[in-house]
C-alpha cells in the first residue's frame, strides 16, 4: 500500500496499521469494562488545595477512553470509530450478563466473599446499567461525530480544537444523562446531584485539557509506526 508525494513513495505498513488498531481496540474496551467495574465506589479528589472532586471512581478511566476513540478517529476515520464503540456496548453487555450470573449462585461456605459481599461490590442493578449504556452510546457517538465534523471544517488542521470540542461536549452530555436516570430512579439521592455533577464534569474538564499534549504526543507517533502521511488516515 503506497502513495505517491511527489518523488518519494510513502508506504503504509497494513501489518503495524491493523497491529495499532487492534491495541488501541483493546485497550478502549478494557479501560470500558474497568469503568463499570469500580463505579460504585466514590471518592474524593483534592486538586491541590484549590478544589476536591466528588466522583465515582468509575470516571478516573473514563476520559481515556474519549482520547482512545479521538486517536482511532484521527488515524483511521469515522467508520472504524464507529466499530469500537459498538464493540464496547456488545463486551460491556456481556460483562454484565456475567456477572449477574455470578451473582446468581449462591457462594460456598469457605468462599473468600460471601453472597452479600459479592452482591454489594459487583451486582448491577437495572438502572445503574441502564443510564450507563445509554451515557455511553450518545456520549461516544457524539464525541465521535464532532471530531470529525471539525475535522473537515478546519480541513484537518487545529488537532487541538477537534479533541477539545468534541471530548468536552461528549463528557457534558455523558454526565447529565447518567446522573439525571440514577437520580431520577432514585439509585442516587437528588441532594448530592450538584455535588457529583460539577465535581465529575470538571474533573472530565480538566483531563480533556491534559490528554491534548497526549493526542499529539501519540497521533505523530503511531502515524511515524505506520508509515501515514500528516493528516492521512489508515485504509484497509
Amino acid at each position: 500500500m503506497s502513495e505517491l508525494n511527489g518523488s518519494k513513495t510513502a508506504t503504509v505498513d497494513k501489518a503495524r496499521g491493523d497491529m495499532v488498531y487492534l491495541v488501541l481496540a483493546g485497550t478502549f474496551i478494557g479501560l470500558l469494562i474497568t469503568c463499570n467495574l469500580i463505579f460504585k465506589k466514590f471518592i474524593e479528589i483534592d486538586f491541590f488545595g484549590v478544589y476536591t472532586f466528588e466522583i465515582s471512581a468509575g470516571v478516573l478511566p473514563y476520559p481515556l477512553t474519549f482520547l482512545i476513540t479521538d486517536l482511532i478517529s484521527e488515524l483511521f476515520g469515522l467508520k472504524k470509530a464507529n466499530k469500537v464503540v459498538f464493540v464496547g456496548l456488545i463486551v460491556s453487555v456481556l460483562v454484565m450478563l456475567i456477572t449477574l450470573a455470578a451473582n446468581a449462585f449462591p457462594a460456598i461456605e469457605n468462599s473468600p466473599l460471601t453472597n452479600e459481599e459479592f452482591e454489594k461490590t459487583f451486582g448491577l442493578t437495572g438502572a445503574a446499567v441502564a443510564s450507563s449504556m445509554i451515557a455511553y452510546l450518545i456520549a461516544q457517538f457524539v464525541d465521535v461525530r464532532i471530531y470529525h465534523f471539525w475535522k473537515r471544517v478546519t480541513k484537518g488542521k487545529h488537532l487541538w480544537l477537534r479533541n477539545n470540542f468534541s471530548t468536552l461536549g461528549s463528557q457534558l452530555i455523558d454526565t447529565t444523562v447518567v446522573l439525571l436516570i440514577l437520580c431520577g430512579l432514585g439509585v442516587l439521592p437528588w441532594d448530592i446531584f450538584w455535588a457529583l455533577y460539577i465535581g465529575s464534569f470538571l474533573f472530565k474538564f480538566l483531563a480533556a485539557l491534559l490528554d491534548t499534549p497526549l493526542l499529539y504526543l501519540f497521533t505523530a507517533l503511531l502515524s511515524s509506526y505506520i508509515g501515514l502521511k500528516p493528516n492521512e488516515e489508515y485504509v484497509d
